[in-house]
């Protein structure tokens, strides 16, 4: 066959559903081959469109995401998406078409170094020029992407490839000298980490988006029903722990409720299940958890002791080592675990009652913070919440109330604007049958708006809601808190027509300026069959609180309105 129908063969061999891409020159032949093999191809209207909706379907089903696109300008419009995908663990395999080998490093027509270009962004990548060495690379790059920490892998394939015909084999293993995925790890580690949670009397569990990509929130929450510990989630960790959960403390952060912030400077133990201490979760480092021993979980040692220094590490698949936390966690009796931790439990569930998250109400505007409550209160459990960049996004992750893993899908690592649509309809095609639901600013959804007429042309049926406040509400906040409000270019003057816009593309909008207005229109787009987008007019000066100020430490929040 030839080397371009090999491709798509692998694809099938590799139980691949879908691609999303964009056609260009160096890759025609393999696009002639996807037509003959009527294989499933969603045509985005942009290349970066194409990788976040591979990541989305990804984040969403727990699959790996692939896309294609052709070379030079096509190929570098991914590394957004890729860079994306690489911050936040994502299995993503992203095939580009490269000029021929005789042109190579010429400086050729719509040529790109993508080797090059991706190395410090993937977990691999492949430059193909032999059609021989295709079927064992393509076999390598999905076993790279899903394995152990998952991360995207470029393979970069030559157009003379695509045309060359061969006598196909697809290799029945992979063998890699230099890379050996961990799964279990050091038994004796756990033991050790084991006595210190029995010994500790202000306990933790800091849960990160590792488990979520393991899907051990049922065995995290075996655990925590054992032991009552309290419970705290970065961004991506939000849905492992129901939000209702009396032991969920909310998220940790610059960002992070009063409960959780307190929480972790107060603790004794830090038990710190897939996270790898992001700043904007430690803030100042040499003041992050003070008084905690810090029990690591994680499979990737790299992590280990990287911005925070572990007492204790467990280095391992969560899968390997969630479950035997949780087995030897339920052998003890409830009180022995609640007992010495009840003066521990009462001080935390005070910081939980007596500092909620808080907003001011208004009987004239509709605030950002009631539309998220109003569609959490809306949505099933199994909706699947897609956010963009900002503002919006950290309303998201204060107000919405998840309930299970997989439910949250946000570009947390990289912050990209302009990943919400595109991720949210490559969420929707891996579940065609579950609510999508877009929370987006009128920033970020410029960013990708053309991904309207993917959503239309394919009736992909996701609800986008667009919190309006005419302003980069993010930027606008921190020039407003900390640069005298000298608003440089952070007004985005409200001269756009979303609801057009929408409608121009094939989505049907609606616009809600009055809080009597919401209700109403919300339900109408939920009932909806194809895609909606709701244009909600919202206050430009309402800030996301509370709020660690750069440089601050944890319990040093600017909370605003609970003083």
């Amino acid at each position: 066959m030839l080397g371009a129908e090999a491709v798509i063969e692998c694809l099938k061999r590799e139980e691949v559903e879908v691609v999303f891409g964009y056609p260009g020159g160096a890759v025609l032949t393999l696009y002639d081959a996807l037509f003959n093999a009527d294989f499933p191809h969603v045509l985005t209207r942009h290349e970066q469109g194409a990788v976040h909706a591979a990541d989305g379907y990804a984040r969403a089903t727990g699959k790996t995401g692939v896309c294609f696109a052709t070379s030079g300008p096509g190929a570098t419009n991914l590394i957004t998406g890729i860079a994306t995908a690489y911050m936040d663990s994502i299995p993503l395999v992203a095939i580009t078409g490269q000029v021929g080998v005789a042109a190579i490093g010429k400086d050729s027509f719509q040529e790109a170094d993508m080797r090059g270009i991706t190395t410090p962004i993937t977990k691999h990548n492949y430059l193909v020029k032999n059609v021989q060495e295709l079927p064992r690379i393509m076999k390598e790059a999905f076993y790279i992407a899903r394995t152990g920490r998952p991360g995207p892998v470029v393979v970069d394939i030559s157009k003379d490839v695509f045309n060359a015909s061969f006598d196909f084999k697809y290799p029945e293993v992979v063998q890699l000298r230099g890379y050996k995925p961990l799964f279990a790890g050091d038994t004796d580690s756990i033991e050790k980490a084991f006595q210190a949670i029995e010994k500790a009397k202000k306990p933790l569990v800091f849960v990160g988006g590792g488990v979520n990509l393991a899907d051990m929130a049922e065995e995290l929450q075996q655990f925590v029903e054992a032991t009552g510990f309290p419970v705290i989630s970065s961004l991506m960790g939000l849905g492992c722990i129901p939000g209702s959960h009396p032991s969920h403390l909310g998220m940790v952060g610059m960002h992070g409720t009063y409960a959780a912030n307190m929480a972790t400077s107060e603790c004794d133990l830090l038990l710190s299940i897939g996270v790898r201490f992001d700043d904007r979760v430690t803030s100042l480092v040499k003041s992050f958890a003070p008084q905690a021993r810090i029990v690591h979980l994680d499979i990737d040692p790299a992590e280990v002791n990287k911005n925070i220094r572990a007492d204790l590490r467990v280095v391992g698949d969560l899968r390997w080592s969630l479950p035997l936390f949780s087995k030897k966690a339920a052998a003890r009796q409830p009180e022995e675990w609640r007992g010495p931790i009840s003066g521990w439990s009462k001080t935390v569930n005070n910081w939980k009652q007596e500092r909620p998250l808080f907003y001011q109400q208004s009987a004239d505007s509709v605030m950002p913070q009631a539309v998220i409550e109003r569609v959490s209160t809306l949505a099933s459990e199994d909706t699947v919440i897609v956010t963009d960049v900002g503002q919006h996004q950290m309303w998201t992750a204060q107000y919405y109330t998840f309930k299970k893993q997989r439910t949250l899908l946000t570009s947390g690592g990289l912050g990209t604007m302009g990943f919400g649509l595109p991720a949210a309809l490559g969420a929707q095609i891996g579940f065609p049958d579950r609510p999508i639901v877009l929370f987006t600013g009128d920033g970020s959804i410029m960013m990708n708006c053309q991904e309207l007429a993917t959503a239309a042309d394919n009736n992909l049926p996701v609800k986008i809601i667009v919190l309006n406040n005419q302003v980069l509400g993010m930027v606008n906040q921190w020039q407003r808190m900390f640069y005298g409000k000298r608003y440089s270019h952070s007004s985005t003057k409200g001269n756009t027509d979303f609801v057009k816009l929408a409608e121009a593309m094939g989505v049907t909008g609606y616009r809600v300026n009055r809080p009597e207005e919401l209700d109403e229109v919300l339900r109408k787009a939920f009932a909806a069959e194809g895609p909606v987008l709701v244009d909600v007019v919202v206050p430009p000066t309402e800030d996301v609180l509370p709020m660690v100020p750069p440089g601050g430490q944890l319990n040093q929040m600017i909370t605003g309105g609970v003083s």
